[in-house]
């Protein structure tokens, strides 16, 4: 992995802009958000996450241009994909801020087009980047802005770097990680990279039951990545320490099918979805004397009440936690929302691959950019 040190201090921050009275100011924001098919936003938190970098632009002068992406509509216009929703959110939420269209109807944004990028800072003055979320796309609006004019990282960008390059530099210990989600091929090199930097690596989730087969333990008809089998026993042998579940809620066949807590080995025909209340006890118990908590992706298939309850003892460990708590990912942040615990973690991040790569490499194409801009700190100045 990449030396961090030092990283997130010599990005540039909106301080270290020039002074923005008068002048044009790209922002790329992350303002990808629900919209129902009656093109209506279901949720404006990114919208109102963005207000606090408008909001000290524009009271010191400058003219705002947003500019973002939403959904995936390959390369060009389609009406299902308008930012139309967004800007009359904007306009209510950030007068006199002006939004571009959807930044993925032309290919050149993905492709990095450099006469694309041309026509974005076309008489513009400044550059912020403040989407964290596309932060690791090396995209013609995330890295080519910062080689044409002087750059800074958005309020929200600088918090999830400042987050998440805790953990990689300095982190209070014990530092426990606590994996979930479906599959191991997902996250393998983030459980290769944190095997390394914490003093324990909690398992549960889908993922959980190819470690499991690679103990030899018979998984049922559980998620399982056959072709990871390998690469989760070399894990297991390299002398990290990995916690895994010693006891699986489990569904049986039919419908509906039993639900029954069995050990680690999952009988023929039934269906690992939830980490036992013993496992899911073990895991509150390294959580709660951790001084350092990372969580990303939930214990079990948490959205049926019958497997929510190994998601719901880890959410309530790390809220308890007194120690500094990072929370990532759309389903582990969506299972604090639901319990009500938001409020009780240090960072909550959503960045979702974004923050998982960075955690991974180190580094993200749109914070090198930023880095080389030229008006970033120099490491003599940040350290």
């Amino acid at each position: 992995m990449p030396d961090t040190e030092g990283g997130a201090s010599r990005l540039p921050r909106l301080e270290d802009l020039p002074d923005p009275s008068g002048k044009r100011v790209l922002v790329r924001s992350d303002l990808n958000v629900p919209i129902s098919s009656q093109r209506e936003i279901e949720d404006d938190f990114r919208i109102r996450s963005s207000l606090p970098t408008l909001e000290w632009l524009t009271e010191r002068g400058a003219t705002v241009t947003v500019c973002c992406h939403l959904g995936r509509p390959k390369g060009h216009p389609d009406p299902k994909y308008s930012l139309d929703p967004v800007r009359r959110r904007l306009e209510e939420l950030a007068p006199g801020v002006e939004l571009m269209e959807n930044l993925r109807f032309d290919p050149g944004e993905e492709a990095n087009d450099q006469a694309f990028v041309d026509r974005l800072v076309e008489g513009q003055d400044l550059y912020v980047n403040d989407a964290f979320g596309a932060a690791h796309r090396a995209h013609a609006s995330v890295v080519g802005p910062p080689a044409r004019l002087p750059s800074a990282a958005g309020r929200l960008l600088a918090a999830e770097v400042d987050a998440l390059g805790s953990l990689l530099e300095h982190p209070a210990r014990p530092f426990v990680a606590v994996l979930g989600g479906a599959k191991v091929s997902d996250k393998l090199e983030l459980l290769r990279t944190l095997s390394e930097r914490v003093e324990v690596v909690l398992v549960g989730g889908g993922m959980c039951f190819t470690f499991l087969a690679a103990l030899g333990h018979d998984v049922g008809d559980s998620m399982l990545e056959e072709d990871q089998v390998d690469a989760c026993r070399e894990l297991i042998d390299s002398g990290g320490r990995i916690v895994l579940p010693t006891d699986i809620v489990a569904l049986g066949p039919g419908d509906p099918g039993e639900v029954r807590q069995v050990g680690r080995s999952v009988p023929d025909g039934w269906s690992g979805r939830d980490i036992g209340p013993a496992t899911a006890a073990e895991f509150a118990d390294e959580i709660e004397g951790a001084g350092t908590v990372f969580w990303n992706g939930p214990m079990g298939q948490f959205e049926d009440q019958r497997f929510a309850a190994g998601t719901e003892t880890v959410a309530r460990a790390v809220a308890a936690c007194k120690g500094f708590t990072v929370v990532g990912g759309g389903d582990s942040a969506a299972a604090m929302a639901q319990l009500g615990l938001v409020d009780r973690v240090g960072h909550l991040s959503t960045g979702g691959g974004a923050a998982l790569e960075l955690l991974e490499k180190g580094d993200l194409p749109g914070l090198a950019a930023l880095r080389s801009t030229s008006n970033a700190p120099r490491a003599s100045e940040g350290g």
